[in-house]
């Protein structure tokens, strides 16, 4: 009798200690899309009791954000569109060096010791079936005067994604492609959502360049567009997620990183028509193996960011 009391007491002061352990909430900035991260966020804390805070925008804007907070930073973790992102922060001596056990089955060119991807995407082609024009195959068909004053092109400033189709399409030949687009009436349209829009809504008939994931998501919903990766090759996008080394909170963190990783975590990255970064998880989308991926040398590219940028505003400054 007296060991029971004893137990039930031991019991309840053991419960009323946890009852007044608060976890600590972390806070994710992401580039990668809303939906996504509202449910990653939903799921995690439902499994740890770990709150998320959110700010989601794009890769310019996330990255205005970290560098306006380098006196004071809040991030514990970061969701880019870009892998340069990653390498940058790591040389930086920024990161958390962190291999998840639910990293298992992610191939080695989409993880590295401080950084691993959510998933996946591919820029393509976003064409409205309804625009009149006929299908486009490759890129160079947006050059045709059917697409007179028809294609948007999203801005590689503001989208990662796209400065390395951009650079990609350059690197092998010229600015050709480029100048025969701007001849042709293509504008830049600001970030990939911006450039999509008026395509769904028939202003437009072509996105050069569209994040694949968005478009997908967008023809599941009942809206008029297609997505088209050309034959003569495409760039993919992984989105790499790391633990920045101010975190206060780099346990909570990790747990984040295992939960994104997990079943469920990747089960939702493939439910927005991204490639899920683990290779055992279903998607209803082509995966890398499906498509023809340009080769270039990332660091060269990155390494005249800015001169590129450069030119190529300028030419559609003109």
């Amino acid at each position: 009798m007296f060991k029971s009391i004893k137990s039930m007491a031991l019991a309840a002061v053991t419960a009323m200690m946890m009852a007044g352990v608060a976890h600590a909430d972390i806070t994710v900035y992401t580039a990668g899309p809303q939906d996504l991260i509202d449910k990653l966020a939903s799921g995690f804390t439902t499994q740890t009791g770990i709150k998320v805070k959110v700010f989601q925008a794009t890769t310019g804007k996330v990255m205005a954000r970290v560098e306006s907070e380098a006196s004071n930073p809040v991030v514990d973790v970061l969701i880019s569109a870009s892998l340069d992102t990653a390498t940058d922060f790591a040389k930086r001596g920024w990161l958390v060096p962190y291999t998840s056990p639910n990293a298992a089955k992610v191939p080695d060119f989409l993880k590295t010791e401080t950084a691993v991807a959510q998933g996946v995407s591919a820029l393509g082609i976003a064409w409205n079936p309804k625009s009149n024009t006929p299908k486009p195959t490759e890129w160079a068909d947006l050059t045709k005067p059917e697409y007179k004053d028809l294609v948007n092109i999203p801005d590689p400033a503001q989208s990662g994604s796209s400065f390395e189709l951009t650079a990609a399409l350059q690197g092998t030949d010229g600015w050709k492609l480029f100048d025969d687009l701007k001849a042709n009436g293509a504008i830049v349209a600001g970030a990939n959502a911006d450039a999509l829009n008026p395509v769904l809504q028939g202003a437009k008939a072509a996105v050069f360049g569209a994040v694949d994931y968005i478009a997908m998501g967008s023809k599941a919903n009942g809206e008029n567009i297609d997505v088209i990766f050309p034959a003569s090759g495409t760039v993919i996008a992984p989105r790499p997620a790391m633990i920045l080394n101010w975190s206060k909170h780099q346990d909570e963190a990790k747990k984040f990183i295992d939960y994104m990783l997990s079943d469920e975590g990747q089960k939702a990255v493939a439910d927005d028509y991204l490639m899920p970064s683990r290779t055992d998880i279903p998607a209803n989308r082509p995966l890398i193996s499906d498509l023809k991926v340009l080769k270039y040398d990332a660091k060269a590219i990155y390494g005249k960011r800015k001169d590129t940028l450069k030119e190529f505003a300028d030419k559609f400054a003109k």
